[in-house]
């Protein structure tokens, strides 16, 4: 590891300067760009047409080879020349293929096919930005596009020519070219993607052999995508390709292509980066309708399952594709899709975010849509009507306001005595909420006072049975005191009287019965003490009277 200055020691930021520069240093020797270690000067050849039409096949080949020769093009100082050099002959071997005929000779497919191969198939680096987002960032272009952009023309101008034979070029252009091919569509650079969506399409179209392995390959690129990847750049090429593929299918439609659909293209519609090929699937899926219309039940179901619950723009996007598929549906199918599809419309419709509400309440402006609709109304407006009725009140937005009232009048104008009987029965049901809500409110009043008043009378008991405790304490005071000083009666009673007057301000009921139970005892205690007393008194006076005996 180099050593660390003292100014990168006190500035961090120097310090990831340099580590950043060190990375894109590393990265120009990565796979991308393939360097050659001992690079050797190109000359410029002869013009083709220039040379004798004997010598032209040999300085095709010349220059085919020439142009197999790769360079770095991070380094936009070194190899000028020669890089100029095989610009220049890329662009001759692009005319020449598209403006002569009789060029395309059986020995020349192998040079052919290994200049293209040598050029453009490569392993892709990893982004260099690990948090890519293609709807908000800038992509990573190829560096090397002045060459490979002329190769891919090449390509296309040699499988457009109309000397081009499938019959010898299926011998190179084989299901491994094929699947290089299609590993090359998760490049960042859209140039890059757009040739090679043409290219794979001329590709299908030439070399009957090959389409069933193209399309079960494409098949596994969206199933990786969907279940373990969530990322593919090419996505939105593949589903245009399909869209022309799926365009030219046989009727009836094969078990594999119906399950194709329903396996792979619908639950593409969870994909985290619908935006960027929702368009093109939506295409797709409509196009598999068109050819047989009995999967619009199974297809719309689908849709449902896969409903966005938190995401507004995919519900907008869902929508969009409904709105789709409706304009090519047929009365019987809609019969069949009707409820499921209007629930959740009326849901959408409710959605407290107005391009979602907006977007559903726009089927109505659509001709078609609106005469199933009617066709359909006694089944479609109680779906729709209550939330319908409780947007044209509640909902924050003016715009939906409107809308929901234009709709409303729409409907209305459809079946005047149906709407008027649900709006009885709503406003009714309104009442019925009403009264219930006001009993609710009702019963919570009195059973919080409930609980007062219980708490209330918790708290004055245990103020009664501290207070009983307390004069118990004095009964037995008292008492002692009595015994000690030989009370009177009078006394007692005065005493009786004070503990009486205590606990005049507690409980009616736990006064009674304190009151009771302390006079019980102090009239018992009295009563013996003044027994006592008076009895020791009589006998001592019958002593004094009674003479002595002598």
């Amino acid at each position: 590891m180099s050593a660390i200055s003292a100014s990168e020691k006190v500035d961090g930021f120097t310090r990831k300067s340099m580590r950043k520069a060190q990375k894109q240093k590393k990265s120009q020797g990565s796979s991308q760009f393939r360097t050659q270690s001992a690079l050797v000067e190109l000359s410029p050849l002869p013009q083709l047409k220039d040379a004798p039409s004997t010598e032209q096949q040999d300085l095709f080949t010349q220059k085919l080879h020439q142009c197999c020769m790769l360079f770095d093009f991070f380094d936009s100082v070194t190899d000028l020349k020669s890089k100029e050099i095989k610009r220049a002959t890329l662009n001759e071997l692009v005319d020449y293929v598209s403006t002569n005929r009789g060029v395309l000779v059986e020995s020349a497919y192998p040079d052919i096919t290994n200049m293209i191969c040598t050029n453009i198939f490569r392993t892709l680096p990893p982004s260099e930005n690990p948090d890519f987002d293609p709807e908000e960032d800038e992509p990573t272009l190829e560096a090397s596009w002045p060459h490979i952009q002329l190769v891919y023309e090449f390509l296309l101008r040699f499988l457009e020519n109309p000397d081009f034979q499938p019959s010898i070029a299926k011998r190179y252009i084989d299901q491994r070219f094929v699947l290089q091919l299609l590993e090359l569509f998760d490049s960042e650079d859209p140039r890059e993607r757009d040739f090679l969506k043409t290219i794979l399409h001329r590709i299908y179209g030439k070399f009957l052999g090959l389409r069933a392995f193209i399309r079960k390959q494409i098949n596994n690129i969206f199933l990786r995508f969907i279940y373990e990847t969530d990322h593919f750049n090419g996505v939105a090429e593949l589903l245009e390709i399909l869209g022309s593929i799926i365009n030219g299918f046989a009727l009836p439609l094969k078990a594999e292509h119906k399950q194709f659909l329903m396996k792979v293209l619908i639950p593409m519609h969870t994909a985290k980066g619908l935006a960027l090929f929702h368009a093109q699937l939506a295409y797709c899926v409509v196009q598999f309708l068109e050819k047989d219309p009995t999967l619009t039940e199974p297809v719309i179901r689908g849709l449902l399952k896969f409903w966005p619950k938190t995401c507004s723009q995919k519900e907008v996007m869902y929508l969009g594709e409904i709105e789709e598929i409706l304009d090519v549906i047929e009365p019987t199918q809609f019969k069949k899709i009707e409820e499921p599809l209007f629930k959740q419309i009326s849901r959408c419709v409710a959605n407290p975010h107005f391009q979602v509400a907006e977007r559903a309440l726009y089927f109505w402006n659509n001709e078609y849509i609106l005469s199933l609709i009617e066709e359909n109304i006694d089944k479609i407006l109680p779906i729709m009507f209550g939330s319908l009725y409780r947007i044209s009140k509640e909902h924050w937005n003016p715009t939906i306001v409107a809308l929901v009232y234009n709709v409303l009048k729409t409907l209305m104008e459809m079946n005047s005595t149906l709407f008027d009987e649900l709006t009885a029965s709503y406003k009714a049901d309104r009442q019925r909420e009403k009264k219930k809500e006001q009993e609710r409110e009702e019963l919570w009043k009195k059973l919080e006072e409930l609980r007062l008043s219980n708490s209330a009378l918790v708290q004055n008991n245990s103020h009664g049975l501290q207070n009983a405790q307390n004069n118990n304490n004095n009964n037995s005071n008292n008492n002692n005191n009595n015994n000690s000083s030989n009370n009177n009666p009078q006394d007692a009673q005065d005493k009786t009287s004070a503990v009486t007057s205590t606990t005049d301000g507690e409980d009616a009921d736990v006064t009674a019965d304190v009151t009771a139970d302390v006079t019980a005892d102090v009239t018992a205690d009295v009563t013996a003490d003044v027994t006592a007393d008076v009895t020791a008194d009589v006998t001592a006076d019958a002593s004094e009277n009674v003479p002595c005996a002598k």
